[in-house]
């Protein structure tokens, strides 16, 4: 191997010792052109390990498109050659910090160094990282939204530019695909190609354009829909096999799709042109993520189908390779190669495995569900890179579906190893090479801040200096014009505002009908009419008159997030309502400033007043598919942002909700100082009593024998006097005593005395050190009590966010709002006839 053009993906590692070597892993990227999937649980690594590749694709000006489900490719371009605390700062997680102990600034620091650390133990430089910012040009696409750079469709529309007759197969393959993908975005599903008159339809509308090299839009095709292009489909005429009033359903339905704002986003943009999505206009190489979190499952299913199909017409406009030229990256494919089932993405992810091996396009498909994937499909790849896996039932079904895609395997020595596998370290599986081999990933030089969101996304793209390479905008598609009855829109109000506007027409008798699959609510008309005014602080007209009531729709959502935590002894369930009166069209809604107090399901009508007027049904409320993806945005949103705070005090382990006041729990702090209080001074109290009571026992000892002392002393004294008394008498008689008895005597006295100071001496000391000893208790247990006040004083707030399974979608949908008309001469006056508790 060329060590200066292999990817440095990590190092060998040992299972044996269960250490890293010091022998690097490198990887031949001209092995990814039989492609190369990449298995693991969340958590081990996976992401790592694919930013670890397509960084070395970076780094060796390999162009890339990346599909990313989840949001945690964007990470691709979070590269700091700097490696300064700011430039991490912008993309850390502030609660989290905040649940660390620490501030955003510290967290920031904290992290550049860990990254600078994590860097230099694998051997990479800030100039690797600056080669590698410098190496290709990134981008960030969402397609259907304008978050980052659109992307337009209608490119997958347009003829391609290859020939129908020698490549009719194939085309007829695209446009199956592209239909499929179109049809599912009306809500059909399971289409089948050959029994579906729809299919069948648009089909030969596609092919009859597309063999004559004309490009089609989707104005177009909606036309050719109801009028078209030939007589007959098969040996029935066209009216036969799909009657005139069917095709028009049709018709409309697709109109519907296209007339929607926010469909707009789908048709202008970068075209979904697979060159200058690889290249720029200077022929620098691109890396071009193309981020489908914030799409629905129908809308994720058309643009990958779409994607793969272009990238499929594109390379084979090129010439043969045997050399990687390209790299598709696809951050999660479950769901789109399934082992049963034929979503549209299947058969033209099918073909591309087979095929572009040819050509130097290599496939790069990961995925953590290793259960739901067609092995078969992927018995072309490969490279297998196998991580930690969650189930002994996953690491079975890898295995079968591995020993049958790949063959010649023991079994026994990958189930060995797979079962060894731990964060970090990959079983990677070469056809290239002799045998398995086990590595641990280097460390990224993309800061891995986890998933991000759509709303991060345009700074990232300013980081980048991302750019489109082409016209943004493509119009040559417009909303077929359908006769609707004429409708008033007058301008919204704010929830609870008073409307004047010259009379009108009130509205419509006949309740429009709410898409299917969406919830419609009835708010009640609980404000009559005067306590609206009194309440608008209006004072009626006497001309006025009562036209009646009006129902307006708004957009009421309510969640119910729970809170649960054991640590904290935390359940406790709130609650938000949001009600927004005239959402913008394009389906986007800030959801922070419509907050009001929650509003009970009991509280709510069953039915509209009899009588009523109805204003006309608008995007996005007309549009489920629309109203299904703000539901998505609305329970994200309330995820990320509704929290509880937690009252603590972490010394006691004392832990409180939402629900608990200020005063009890700081009741409860105390009455727990008072106890660990009583304990600690109960400990003091027991330890000074053993010391006291040594030092009494010490005392009475010395006060025995100080009494023993005196009474000796008298003794001696007697003794000594008596002994002195007959030493003089001795002088006067013929017996006479020694001198030296009497000195023996008077010693002996001496000593008895010293013995007598020596005791009274040691009882002071003693009475003295068991004075000290109550002092010093006394002292102690005074500490004791402030040290526990102060401690029941320390709480703080710990803000508590939500695990995700616990946020639950009460309501979502389309509500009637009712609002009192009243008209005079002059003006017509709307009240609401609902009473909205707004929060802040």
């Amino acid at each position: 191997m060329n060590t200066n053009d292999d990817y440095y993906l990590g190092r060998e590692f040992d299972s044996q010792s269960g250490k890293t070597s010091n022998r690097p892993l490198l990887y031949d990227p001209n092995d990814l052109t039989t492609h190369a999937v990449v298995v693991g649980m969340t958590g081990s690594g996976k992401t790592g390990l694919c930013l670890d590749l397509l960084e070395e694709a970076a780094l060796k000006q390999l162009p890339a498109l990346m599909l990313d489900p989840k949001g945690d490719i964007t990470n691709a371009l979070l590269h700091f050659p700097n490696l300064a605390p700011n430039d991490f700062l912008p993309w850390l997680n502030a609660d989290q910090a905040r649940r660390d102990g620490k501030t955003i600034e510290q967290a920031a620091a904290d992290t550049a160094t860990m990254w600078r650390n994590g860097l230099h133990s694998w051997d990479i430089g800030p100039d690797r990282i600056r080669k590698l910012d410098e190496s290709v040009q990134y981008s960030i696409y969402t397609p259907g939204s304008e978050a980052g750079i659109p992307v337009s469709i209608l490119a997958s529309l347009k003829a391609p530019n290859i020939s129908w007759q020698e490549n009719r197969e194939l085309l007829r393959e695209k446009i199956s695909g592209t239909i499929t993908a179109i049809l599912g975005l009306t809500g059909m599903q399971d289409i089948d190609p050959v029994r579906s008159r729809e299919h069948i339809l648009l089909a030969n509308i596609f092919e009859q354009s597309w063999s004559q090299g004309k490009d089609l839009d989707l104005g177009e095709l909606i036309m050719q829909t109801q009028s078209p292009p030939f007589e007959k489909l098969g040996i029935f005429d066209v009216n036969t096999f799909f009657p005139e009033k069917d095709r028009f359903e049709l018709a409309m339905t697709l109109n519907n799709i296209l007339a929607s704002p926010a469909f707009q986003s789908w048709i202008e943009g970068q075209p979904l042109d697979i060159h200058s999505l690889l290249y720029t206009q200077d022929g620098r190489p691109r890396h071009s993520v193309f981020y489908i979190a914030h799409l629905n499952d129908q809308e994720r299913m058309f643009f990958v189908s779409l994607l793969f199909s272009a990238v499929e017409t594109w390379m084979r406009t090129q010439s043969g390779s045997n050399s990687l030229r390209a790299l598709i990256y696809f951050d999660e494919i479950f769901g789109y190669l399934p082992p049963v089932g034929n979503p549209p993405s299947k058969e033209t992810m099918l073909r591309m495995l087979k095929q572009a091996r040819a050509f130097g396009v290599g496939l790069v498909l990961a995925t953590q569900n290793p259960v739901d994937i067609d092995y078969k499909a992927l018995s072309n790849a490969g490279t297998w890179f196998i991580g930690k896996l969650q189930t002994d039932q996953d690491k079975q079904r890898l295995l079968d579906g591995l020993v049958g895609a790949v063959g010649g395997l023991d079994r026994s020595q990958y189930d060995t190893l797979i079962s060894s596998l731990g964060k970090r370290v990959f079983l990677l599986h070469n056809v290239h090479e002799k045998q398995p081999i086990l590595f641990q990933t280097r460390w990224a030089m993309n800061y891995l801040a986890g998933p991000l969101t759509r709303a991060q996304i345009p700074a990232l793209n300013v980081m980048a200096n991302a750019e489109i390479t082409t016209p943004v905008t493509s119009k040559p598609a417009h909303p077929v014009s359908v006769p609707t009855e004429p409708l008033i829109e007058p301008t919204a109000p704010q929830l609870g505002e008073v409307r004047e506007k010259p009379p009108i027409e009130i509205g419509l008798k006949t309740r429009p009908t709410v898409p299917r699959q969406i919830m419609e609510y009835f708010l009640p008309n609980n404000l009559s009419l005067t306590q609206s005014a009194k309440a608008s602080e209006r004072t009626l007209p006497s001309t006025a008159r009562s036209l009646g009531l009006l129902y307006r729709p708004v957009l009421l959502a309510q969640v119910d997030v729970r809170f649960l935590n054991r640590k904290y002894d935390l359940n406790s369930l709130k609650q938000c309502s949001i009600l927004v009166h005239e959402p913008d069209r394009r389906g986007m809604v800030h959801w922070d400033d419509y907050q009001t107090k929650p509003i009970k399901p009991s509280e709510l009508d069953h039915q509209p007043a009899p009588g009523a007027y109805f204003e006309a049904l608008v995007e996005p409320f007309s549009d489920s598919s629309m109203i299904r993806s703000m539901e998505r945005d609305f329970q994200d949103w309330a995820y990320r942002t509704i929290t509880v705070t937690v009252k603590a005090n972490e010394k006691l382990a004392v832990f409180a909700g939402p629900e608990t006041a200020q005063d009890e729990f700081l009741k409860m702090c105390k009455d727990a100082a008072d106890e660990q209080c009583k304990q600690e001074s109960q400990k003091v109290d027991a330890a000074y009593d053993k010391k006291i009571d040594r030092a009494l026992d010490k005392l009475k000892r010395e006060e025995r024998e100080l009494e023993e002392d005196e009474a000796e002393h008298a003794q001696r004294k007697r003794e000594e006097g008596l002994s002195h008394a007959e030493t003089v008498l001795s002088l006067f008689s013929r017996r006479r005593r020694s001198l030296s008895s009497s000195l023996t005597k008077r010693r002996l006295t001496d000593k008895a005395r010293a013995d007598v100071e020596e005791s009274i001496e040691a009882i002071e000391e003693l009475e003295a050190e068991i004075e000290e000893l109550k002092n010093e208790e006394e002292k102690a247990l005074e500490e004791i009590a402030k040290e526990w006040e102060v401690v029941a004083e320390d709480i703080t707030e710990i803000p508590i966010s939500p695990y995700k399974k616990d946020v639950n979608v009460a309501m979502f949908g389309v509500a009637w709002f009712p609002y009192h008309i009243i008209e005079d001469q002059v003006q017509t006056i709307e009240l609401p006839g609902f009473e909205v508790k707004l929060i802040g």
